[in-house]
């Protein structure tokens, strides 16, 4: 994992899983050592345990921003390899969790808190996590670096994820950094403010967008018909 700037050096990582292209970021606080990991990835568990321990960090959360249609979750494994951690999703999602998150929920670790919003459109579960001063948010698959996540699946509905951007996104600040849960490019970051001036897609009215997304033509996710079920059950697969 790598540390995004200096300036959040003390209490943010992320690092990349090839095959699905997905970020897993890890946020600690760095007087408690509390911890939390989003959106960790079966293959990379033991990576990001190392981390952790190599840190001394006290993990207490595995938060998905959804149920993954290309990856199965990291988190029932992470479950059982750290005592006392609990897993997190959205009560929309249809997945099995310790914590069901609905809108304006809180994870608190160390002085920090990460406040839920429900953002949905590429699933009826995904949800955007701010950190407590808008400083930064975890956008999953609704907003991706001038993209977002496709909805042509899985309750997918254009309408839906242009709404959630436009009402629990892009009302952040302007300077509030936005990290997603994919980029195929390679990108990292992005903002608010250059998000809602330059995305190709979310900078168009309604209409436009809805048109642009029906005709995407992607090809169904390789994994969907094993990630999903595994991730309705933590990704594990015995409840």
């Amino acid at each position: 994992m790598e540390s995004p700037s200096n300036q959040l050096a003390q209490h943010f990582t992320y690092a990349l899983n090839e095959p699905s292209s997905t970020y897993t970021y890890l946020l600690a606080d760095s007087e408690s050592a509390e911890a939390v990991i989003i959106d960790p990835v079966l293959e990379t568990v033991e990576r990001d345990l190392m981390l952790v321990n190599q840190l001394g960090l006290t993990l207490k959360m595995a938060v998905n921003t959804h149920c993954h249609a290309d990856h199965i979750t990291g988190s029932g494994q992470l479950k059982r390899r750290v005592t006392g951690l609990q897993s997190a999703i959205s009560r929309l999602s249809g997945a099995s969790a310790d914590l069901l998150l609905s809108e304006g929920d809180t994870i608190p670790f160390g002085r920090h808190v990460l406040t839920v919003r429900e953002t949905p459109g590429h699933t009826d579960g995904c949800v955007t996590l701010v950190l407590g001063d808008q400083s930064l948010a975890f956008t999953g698959d609704t907003l991706l670096i001038r993209g977002c996540g496709r909805t042509d699946f899985q309750q997918g509905c254009a309408k839906r994820l242009y709404d959630s951007v436009h009402k629990k996104i892009f009302t952040l600040p302007d300077q509030c950094l936005v990290y997603p849960a994919h980029d195929y490019k390679g990108q990292t970051v992005s903002t608010v403010g250059e998000e809602r001036r330059f995305n190709p897609r979310l900078t168009k009215n309604l209409e436009e967008f809805i048109d642009i997304m029906n005709n995407l033509n992607l090809q169904k996710p390789a994994k969907i018909d094993v990630a999903v079920p595994a991730n309705l059950v933590c990704g594990l697969h015995e409840v």
